[in-house]
């Protein structure tokens, strides 16, 4: 048997599966960030080591563990976990959708060095700035600063004690040469840190250490099960729905919205705002467009309105054509393809007849014609796209994926097991690392259905994202 640890910005999860991939047990445990500032955004990491034994607490409830012979772990990317040199932590963790050290990351941008080592723009999210910003901002606590890591690899040093990353996770740090699968010296020292104070790197899919005696006691794990890599939660997603070769991508409906698309080269443009980073298998890396608010848009609109956000999408019926009313989901700034840290959501056009089913959905259609964004700039790369699979919370959603479907004209696939998310990817490599297992396990997930574009309402998708392209740029002088 296998577990994958998920850990997310919102919950850890958990699953156990067999030999044959069959989820045997599963188990959630919430995590809450907090925002004490504007554009903040933190999380105390000893809540993810509670989470983490909350959930194989579970899964030991629901069935015994003593077969287990790997794990894989999967999470959220780019957050700044601080240890002093005891592995002590010595700050909140600043998280990927915090936008703070966007002044440092345009400084770094503007060091040709960084996109030509690491094939991204950087952005605001990414690890690198969030330390020059520590360093101005609580320079006393960067003079403690003996190791950084990402948060899935600080839940990796307690299972294991060992500090380890994978390439998948390293690449969104802004330090990874991305097409050497190293750290960058020169990036590092650009930053006021050294190699000394990185992680070893292994790829997601080789053993990066043991389970400790103790937590293995606690439990009822046997001696000595392997902890994969694992990788970021959008690689550890390719593995578990089977995106992990050229042509094949995901759409993501999460907390932030993803397309990503597998590939078999380092083919970076970082001018695009397109995400290139390692996947979390050897010799392969993907592309991926990233907007910051997908299912947290809908789900500030349901707060908003005063109903679930089951209860909004479940009233809408047969797609039509997108209204006047439009909405550009700006809530905490944009990267693909804007890189605006600064920009902020709006709705626009309204007027008398706009009900509640209209601002909906005018929601919905303002992700999808984001999604769009990152379509036509994958494109720009090069980068194909032949067969497309939704995951995340959204896509439970029949009527936000037909537009999905619609927008980019390609039917989009529906995995039969629901949304896996990264822990299921994560006991995949989990598996590899304990069978010793290529990538042929990484199958795709059986399919439920299919949902095909809407082609009559093709055209009135592509004139609505040309009026919302426009009013970007209208919004952007107003901010």
């Amino acid at each position: 048997m296998y577990i994958g640890l998920d850990l997310g910005t919102s919950g850890l999860k958990a699953v156990l599966i067999d030999d044959a991939q069959t989820i045997l047990a599963e188990a959630t445990a919430p995590l809450e960030a907090v925002r004490p500032a504007p554009g903040w955004s933190e999380q105390a990491p000893a809540t993810w080591l509670d989470a983490a034994d909350a959930a194989m607490r579970e899964l030991a409830a629901q069935r015994p563990l003593d077969g287990v012979r790997g794990i894989g772990l999967s999470g959220q990317m780019h957050g700044a976990t601080l240890l002093d040199a005891d592995d002590e932590v010595l700050r909140p963790c600043i998280l990927w959708n915090d936008t703070r050290s966007a002044a440092e990351a345009a400084e770094l941008d503007a060091d040709p060095r960084f996109r030509a080592l690491t094939g991204n723009i950087v952005f605001p999210g990414f690890t690198a700035p969030k330390l020059v910003w520590v360093a101005r901002h609580e320079p006393e606590i960067f003079a403690r600063v003996a190791r950084v890591l990402l948060p899935k690899d600080y839940l990796r040093l307690w299972l294991t004690g060992e500090a380890v990353a994978e390439m998948s996770d390293a690449a969104g740090t802004s330090w990874l040469d991305v097409g050497r699968r190293d750290w960058s010296d020169d990036l590092l020292a650009a930053t006021g840190m050294t190699r000394v104070q990185m992680p070893r790197l292994v790829e997601g899919s080789e053993v990066s250490g043991q389970v400790r005696d103790e937590l293995a006691s606690r439990w009822g794990l046997p001696k000595g099960v392997v902890v994969a890599g694992g990788g970021g939660d959008n690689a550890a997603s390719a593995v578990g729905v089977g995106v992990v070769k050229a042509g094949d991508a995901f759409v993501s409906l999460g907390t932030s919205g993803v397309l990503f698309a597998a590939s078999d080269a380092y083919q970076p443009d970082a001018g695009t705002a397109v995400h290139t980073f390692c996947h979390a298998l050897p010799d392969m890396w993907h592309q991926m467009g990233v907007i910051l608010a997908a299912a947290d848009a809908l789900n500030w609109f349901a707060g908003v309105a005063g109903a679930p956000a089951a209860q909004l999408t479940g009233d809408l019926r047969a797609l039509q054509p997108p209204g006047r009313v439009l909405f550009l989901p700006y809530l905490g700034g944009e990267r693909t393809p804007h890189n605006d840290a600064a920009i902020r959501g709006s709705f626009l056009h309204l007027d008398h007849a706009t009900d509640r089913a209209a601002l909906t959905r005018a929601v919905l259609e303002g992700v999808t014609h984001a999604f769009r964004d990152c379509y036509d700039a994958l494109s720009a790369t090069g980068t194909r796209i032949e067969r497309l699979i939704a995951v995340g919370g959204g896509s439970k959603s029949d009527y936000w994926v037909k537009a999905i479907a619609t927008s980019l004209n390609l039917p989009i696939e529906l995995p039969a097991d629901g949304d896996l998310g990264g822990a299921y990817g994560a006991a995949r490599l989990g598996m590899m690392a304990a069978t010793g297992a290529g990538v042929e396990i990484a199958t795709v997930s059986k399919i439920a259905r299919v949902i095909e574009p809407d082609t009559a309402l093709t055209e009135y998708f592509a004139a609505a994202h040309a009026r919302y392209r426009a009013s970007y740029h209208v919004l952007k002088g107003l901010t």
